[in-house]
């Protein structure tokens, strides 16, 4: 079909979206999308799935899109359709994930009048995407879908909304090709000021104390990313943490790994950054759920920040080398340039600090009390790592939570786009349905939502996407009958008033999972996680698990809110003391 051909804008919709490379849209029909519904109806090139709930599709274009690298789409209707979106939409703008949103708009004449299922789209969705789009003209259709894939995945990753008026939709209008479709006004800078990289490289040398601080920006920037910072990791023999949203860019197997840092990080993390000399930040925001108490973050050490976004920079934390650029890029003329000037780290330095974090390593901090009486929470994660491990193909989602915390904990993860959480806006209904867009990217894969009893009711309803699409997810629901993470700060740091956070009259989640036509398995003893955790990995259909865990468990190391990285709480009775960088931290 050549440039010029005359097509409907449904058409058009559908045309671009081939072009774009797209096999699979998610979402939901109304009657301001019924043209582009009919469209998909006389085509066969891209699959779409029908979700229960516009958020969920949503959050399954995101589990599709950070599982694969793909951008994500999806399709929902006028007024409630677009409403319903908006969480997934400000979730993925949290997490910079592309996907491109196309909702229907009541006919270019409506507009304003308080047309049946009207709503200002553009105007909602304003803050709550990358950016966002209105078409009044068939003619801008193509141009504007092409813009809009452009957008989405350049630069920093971010959702886009195309709000498309159902006369538009019916309109016949000419076609362009993405060639000619490329927005001259946006070109985010990928390859970074060589001479701030010289620079960087030469304060990375000269460290004593250094340590890699990474986020999900190299996730984002592709597999190759994740290879350049392991091996330049490797070169340096410098520790290495990530975020949550980072989980994956290094390995966790490996020795210089020292785990996740931040609220729920582990001891040897947190003091390490606390202590450091020289930090380099790759593709990480100074999110505050990282820094704790801002005017006692990391003090005393110089800060390398490399982010793709220039708006990141010295937003919440001023750095002394800023790098804007792609983390691929940066790091690769990092190694380069390393290389080129025969740089060798400082090793008597160095030996001395590995010492000092093998020490804080040595507390064991992600231990807990074992015991044959009940189910542990962290126990059953681990079984769960142990099941799976050696597997290449397992791709972990969850809600949010303490389940979420401990996922991120004890569920090691050796390379990128294996973890899908909701990390910047703590989404609770995210996992069901991100397992389920995992899924959909990845056939013969593993998927497994690690939920809590109360965050998987969000979206319980997506267990019929699962089972209209023959989709074998596993929901493993870490059961311990309250909003555990609600509970646990109720119980710490206001009186152990539980004020609505237990979860009454919560269903038979065996019998819920059959109801929906998948299987239903539960575990109350120690003896029987094993088992069960076997026969969901080996049942090839939808598997909800009740694991019915210790329902006063908390989730520890914890960081308490406006506290610094060395007021880390251990368990309900440890605090750690205050140290000078060169002192190391005490326990008390």
């Amino acid at each position: 079909m050549s440039t010029g051909t005359k097509l409907t804008g449904a058409d058009i919709v559908i045309k671009a979206l081939r072009d774009q490379g797209v096999d699979t849209i998610f979402g939901y029909p109304g009657g301001a999308v019924l043209p582009i519904y009919d469209a998909l109806f006389k085509q066969n090139d891209i699959k779409h799935i029908l979700v229960r709930h516009e958020q969920a599709a949503v959050h399954a274009a995101e589990g599709y899109a950070r599982s694969t690298g793909k951008v994500g789409v999806v399709l929902v209707t006028s007024g409630p359709g677009a409403t319903n979106a908006v969480t997934g939409l400000v979730d993925a703008l949290m997490d910079s994930i592309p996907l491109v949103c196309l909702t229907g708009q009541v006919p270019t004449h409506l507009i304003g009048n308080d047309a049946f299922q009207e709503c200002d789209t553009t105007g909602i969705t304003r803050p709550a995407t990358k950016h966002n789009y209105l078409v009044k003209d068939v003619n801008n259709l193509a141009r504007t879908l092409h813009e809009g894939f452009y957008v989405a995945k350049s630069g920093r990753p971010g959702p886009v909304v195309i709000d498309i008026p159902k006369d538009v939709q019916f309109a016949e209008g000419t076609y362009r090709t993405p060639g000619e479709s490329q927005p001259k006004s946006y070109r985010p800078q990928v390859k970074p000021d060589l001479n701030r990289v010289e620079e960087a490289v030469e304060l990375i040398a000269n460290a004593k104390r250094p340590i890699f601080y990474v986020g999900g920006g190299v996730i984002n920037a592709g597999p190759i990313a994740s290879q350049l910072l392991t091996q330049f990791v490797r070169m340096t023999g410098y520790p290495c943490t990530n975020t949550l949203m980072g989980l994956g860019a290094y390995p966790a197997s490996d020795p210089q790994f020292l785990g996740m840092l931040g609220m729920h990080g582990t001891y040897e993390a947190n003091l390490a950054m606390h202590g450091c000399d020289v930090m380099i930040n790759i593709g990480a925001r100074f999110d505050d759920r990282v820094t704790g108490k801002l005017s006692e973050f990391s003090p005393g050490s110089k800060k390398i920040h490399v982010d793709i976004d220039p708006s990141n920079i010295n937003k919440n934390v001023p750095v002394d080398i800023a790098i804007v650029g792609d983390a691929a890029y940066v790091l690769e003329d990092m190694i380069r340039i390393w290389k080129a000037r025969q740089k060798r780290p400082d090793q008597k330095a160095l030996k001395a600090w590995w010492d000092q974090i093998n020490q804080w390593r040595a507390k064991d901090c992600l231990r807990y009390d074992r015991t044959d009486q009940v189910i542990k929470p962290q126990y059953a994660l681990e079984r769960l790592r142990d099941a799976v491990k050696g597997r290449d193909d397992v791709f972990i989602s969850t809600e949010v939570g303490q389940h979420q915390m401990w996922a991120a904990q004890f569920l090691p993860f050796d390379k990128p786009n294996r973890w899908l959480t909701s990390g910047g806006l703590g989404t609770m209904g995210y996992g069901l349905p991100a397992a389920i867009g995992a899924q959909i990217g990845n056939p013969k894969g593993l998927c497994i939502d690690v939920a809590g009893e109360a965050s998987i009711l969000m979206n319980i309803q997506e267990l019929s996407t699962a089972a209209q699409y023959r989709l074998p997810v596993k929901v493993f629901i870490l059961n311990n009958q309250w909003m555990g993470m609600v509970r646990q700060w109720q119980e710490l740091l206001h009186g152990s008033r539980y004020s609505h956070s237990y979860s009454e009259a919560l269903p038979d989640f065996v019998k819920l999972a059959e109801a929906f036509g998948g299987v239903g398995l539960r575990a109350t003893k120690v003896s029987e996680v094993d088992d069960v955790i076997r026969t969901m990995i080996e049942t090839p259909r939808f598997v909800v698990v009740d694991m019915c865990v210790d329902p006063k468990e908390n989730c520890f190391p914890m960081i308490p809110g406006g506290k610094a990285h060395n007021e880390m709480l251990l368990g309900p009775e440890e605090r750690v003391s205050e140290a000078t960088p060169e002192e190391g931290m005490v326990l008390v």
